[in-house]
């Protein structure tokens, strides 16, 4: 079993991709709404929180687990690798594809305040700043909007304006997606940057580590790993086709928890698949 945990519903995203290479899998992805978000909080109070985050992940049975959060994984990642004896993949801003791709030599990285003071990503940050020319900006009230289930109209173009215009007015041409949360408002997002932006989601990224992971910890076969690798190439074909994302062909086997009120992860797993499992109450 592979589980998932977030601040909140963002980690959804991480799912989302995860479940295209991998629809046969169990999960069970714990969402901890009651103390979301998690951007402005100590690093100290995130470790104890992805301390218990885990106890409960374990219990259910989960094999490796996906801390689908950049703050968790910025704040958390090398504690919770070092006290529990299970694997744990973490997130990591994208920038270097976005260094290697921007045409201005300009990109953004929009991220929460944690995720942008985290050691792992400023050494990342570290190894491209004498290439290309990294600008950055918290995206504030991000979270509340996708948590709330606001992905569009005029409330969220106006607070995506205000932390995406001074990276655009910097020249990026290039938009690094630091939270997990961010994807959910691609569409806002794109709408307001205009053509010719691209945004970069490491989620995919993250989905190929972890077959990479599970056939290293035997939890995977060769032969699953090599067929969830066909569906990379096959997604990526459709990509470059301009082909449409096409509806999931079924739900998949994923317990559901929260922390604190289990409708805003309800809903968001309701737009992502057609029907919802019931969401548990920790």
């Amino acid at each position: 079993m592979i589980g998932l945990f977030d601040s909140g519903t963002g980690g959804l995203s991480v799912l989302r991709e995860i479940v295209k290479l991998l629809p046969d899998e169990k999960y069970v992805f714990y969402a901890d709404n009651a103390h979301c978000p998690y951007g402005e909080k100590s690093p100290e109070f995130i470790r104890e929180r992805c301390r218990v985050i885990t106890r409960t992940l374990l219990a259910e049975g989960a094999d490796i687990i996906v801390a689908a959060c950049n703050t968790a994984t910025a704040a958390a990642i090398r504690t919770l690798r070092e006290e529990f004896p299970v694997r744990f993949i973490g997130m990591e801003p994208a920038v270097k594809p976005a260094a290697l791709g921007t045409r201005t030599g300009v990109i953004g990285v929009l991220a929460t305040a944690g995720t942008l003071k985290g050691s792992k990503y400023l050494a990342t940050k570290g190894n491209f700043e004498d290439n290309c020319t990294i600008v950055e900006h918290v995206g504030r009230g991000f979270v509340e909007l996708v948590e709330r289930g606001a992905l569009t109209g005029p409330e969220a173009e106006a607070t995506v304006r205000e932390s995406l215009e001074p990276l655009l007015e910097a020249g990026a041409d290039t938009v690094v997606l630091g939270c997990t949360h961010y994807p959910f408002l691609l569409e806002t997002l794109q709408k307001v940057a205009g053509p010719g932006i691209r945004f970069i989601d490491p989620a995919p990224a993250v989905a190929r580590h972890l077959i990479y992971v599970m056939v290293q910890e035997r939890l995977l076969s060769e032969g699953e790993a090599t067929r969830a690798l066909a569906k990379v190439i096959e997604l990526a074909e459709a990509e470059a086709m301009g082909k449409q994302r096409t509806a999931p062909a079924r739900v998949p086997d994923v317990r559901l928890i929260s922390s604190g009120d289990p409708l805003p992860l309800q809903r968001m797993f309701r737009l992502l698949y057609p029907a919802v499992q019931k969401t548990e109450n920790k």
